[in-house]
């Protein structure tokens, strides 16, 4: 992913509410598989992290991406953004070349 497309994204997650929240049990199975399916439907999600999870925010969103085969947009305190491209004909997000 370019710089250009990572901003263009930045900008359309700013006018986004986060779909999931992290709680204290962190990363579990059921918060993978739910947030792999809100990236199938959305393409574009915000998370959000929880005062109660002690786990940090940068390595969480890494391993979520990791495991959902997305890419993480940016982690902005306790908010993570992810980003994954949808299948050609329900494409949602054009990113600039």
């Amino acid at each position: 992913m370019t710089s250009k497309q990572r901003a263009y994204l930045k900008g359309l997650a700013m006018n986004i509410d986060p779909v999931l929240q992290i709680g204290k049990s962190a990363l579990t199975p059921e918060f993978t598989t739910s947030a792999a399916e809100a990236l199938e439907a959305r393409e574009l999600i915000k998370i959000s992290v929880l005062q109660n999870c002690m786990e940090d925010p940068k390595t969480m969103a890494q391993m979520l991406a990791e495991r959902t085969g997305s890419q993480v947009v940016q982690v902005i305190g306790k908010k993570i953004v992810l980003y994954k491209e949808g299948k050609k004909e329900k494409r949602k997000i054009e990113l600039p070349k």
